[in-house]
């Protein structure tokens, strides 16, 4: 899962998707957190930004929480749960997909210590990722605001020679059934599709992105430490003890 990505300057979304956002935009800082605002672009052209966490329509406030009034995380939506699952089965079905601009985002590297290395995630390429997404509109009941808001979509990346590297393993399962999760880059040729294409067309394409795509290494660029893909070991060029 992703808790952490930054986002592109709205003059640079506009250039990159070719879309125009809708006045006013809330502003949102570059480095994004759950709960933070943050871009993101509709359907029919429209940039929006709005609340990272989707929020359930009854909702008293804009803290996301379960029926029994627990706090709850909804920055990330499980592709195998998301048809389901109450706080985003609605906005699924009615094709409420987004693309989530982002510059860069972050994991969790655990293969050297007890403690984690933030590990940087860019496009090879130079341009942003557009993150697959779902989104939604929740009304303040106390002002009538309309707060929008949304969710990355997230899969199993077990599979992945890169992705798989992230996170703290389970020592309790297998490396093949760790349930990582990842999230899910769509490629510039399928944003027509994953905007306004069917439920079965948005399905196909929440796949692993190809290793080449990913510029990556850790997010400090003074820590010394690249990923061997082949072993799934690191390389490290100095006392891995001096990184933290």
């Amino acid at each position: 899962m992703c808790n952490k990505y930054e986002a592109p300057q709205a003059l640079d979304i506009e250039r990159e998707w070719n879309v125009s956002a809708r006045s006013p935009l809330r502003v949102w800082s570059l480095e994004l957190h759950p709960l933070r605002i943050g871009p993101f672009v509709k359907p029919r052209g429209d940039l929006e930004s709005g609340q990272w966490g989707l929020i359930p329509q009854k909702s008293e406030t804009n803290i996301p929480r379960t029926r029994e009034g627990k706090r709850m995380s909804t920055n990330n939506a499980r592709d195998d749960r998301i048809a389901t699952a109450w706080t985003y089965r609605f906005p699924w079905a009615k094709g409420q997909r987004c693309l989530i601009p982002a510059s860069n985002f972050t994991e969790p590297y655990w293969g050297l210590h007890e403690k984690h290395i933030p590990w940087r995630f860019k496009r090879a390429d130079g341009h942003p990722w557009a993150l697959a997404g779902i989104w939604s509109e929740w009304v303040d009941p106390a002002t009538g605001e309309v707060l929008p808001n949304f969710s990355l979509i997230t899969q199993n990346v077990d599979a992945h020679l890169l992705l798989k590297l992230m996170h703290k393993p389970d020592k309790k399962l297998s490396a093949e059934n760790q349930d990582k999760r990842g999230v899910v880059p769509v490629e510039r040729e399928d944003w027509d599709a994953w905007l306004h294409g069917t439920i079965d067309q948005a399905r196909g394409l929440i796949k692993l992105p190809s290793v080449e795509v990913f510029e990556h290494g850790p997010e400090d660029s003074t820590v010394k430490v690249a990923l061997d893909l082949a072993t799934g070991e690191p390389i490290v060029e100095r006392d891995p003890t001096s990184l933290f």
